[in-house]
């Protein structure tokens, strides 16, 4: 046997695996995405954008995990499940007392509960990415403009959630459907007959948050969840712009969902 096959053969022995997300990044898309996102249709939901303040002291990607986790938390999640990843992320930093004190003083959508949600967040990244892109959570502290956006999203994300609603699913892994090549991966929730996919953004919606959307629908028909199965359209709920995105899942190729399955998930 060559080096090369044994190589091979110890890979196949011990399939690394990635994450859905990092296999998004891996995958060379046709032009225009296997999905375009123009192929979505737009509701508005009310003011957008323009009605926020134009500038945060936080980075966006922790203001959405905070609008994110805030509107589980407000929406039913009992505390612990919505700041879930965050807890995870300060019990590998050994931060656990922290956290917890943290996640104490979050009870409502006032500027303490707020701050609080924000700062726990800041833990997500040491699940999620490990412990050297982290920023102590003591250093973060958000301005009066971005606490008022904050507010702002979750009260919309509440009131979407009230016209889409109510959530089968919320926060799911795909259990029973990871495979070689994709490992680990989670969602954000589902509701009778769609699948959504929060994205707090200010830039249009890419064929990468398109992609991510197959993926997982076509892991959540192969995994534990018969709730898959009543899903009838892909959905993005973005909160800074109010803007609801829907595909029909009957407008999906054939061919490409099997394309998908075998070639980027690998069944």
């Amino acid at each position: 046997m060559t080096k090369e096959e044994l190589l091979k053969q110890l890979m196949s022995m011990f399939p690394s695996g990635c994450s859905v997300t990092q296999r998004i990044k891996q995958v060379k898309q046709p032009r225009g995405g296997y999905i375009n996102p123009k192929e979505f249709s737009l509701t508005k939901m009310g003011d957008g954008i323009e009605s926020l303040f134009p500038e945060e002291n936080v980075p966006a990607g922790l203001v959405g995990l905070s609008v994110d986790y805030m509107t589980r938390f407000m929406s039913g999640a009992q505390p612990k499940e919505a700041f879930k990843i965050s807890l995870m992320g300060a019990h590998k930093i050994k931060e656990d007392k922290n956290a917890l004190r943290l996640l104490d003083e979050i009870r409502d959508l006032d500027n303490r509960s707020i701050i609080n949600a924000i700062k726990l967040s800041g833990y997500d990244v040491c699940y999620r990415a490990g412990e050297m892109g982290y920023k102590p959570v003591d250093e973060i502290n958000p301005d009066d403009a971005t606490i008022s956006n904050v507010i702002t999203m979750i009260e919309r994300s509440l009131n979407f959630l009230n016209d889409y609603g109510p959530k089968v699913l919320d926060g799911f892994t795909f259990d029973g459907a990871y495979t070689d090549i994709i490992s680990s991966g989670d969602g954000d929730f589902t509701t009778e007959n769609t699948l959504w996919d929060f994205k707090v953004t200010k830039r249009p919606i890419r064929k990468e948050h398109t992609l991510q959307l197959l993926i997982y629908w076509r892991m959540g028909l192969h995994s534990i969840h018969p709730e898959f199965k009543k899903i009838k359209f892909l959905g993005i709920y973005n909160p800074r712009k109010n803007e609801v995105l829907r595909l029909d899942v009957s407008n999906i190729p054939q061919n490409l969902i099997v394309e998908i399955e075998k070639e980027v998930i690998g069944y």
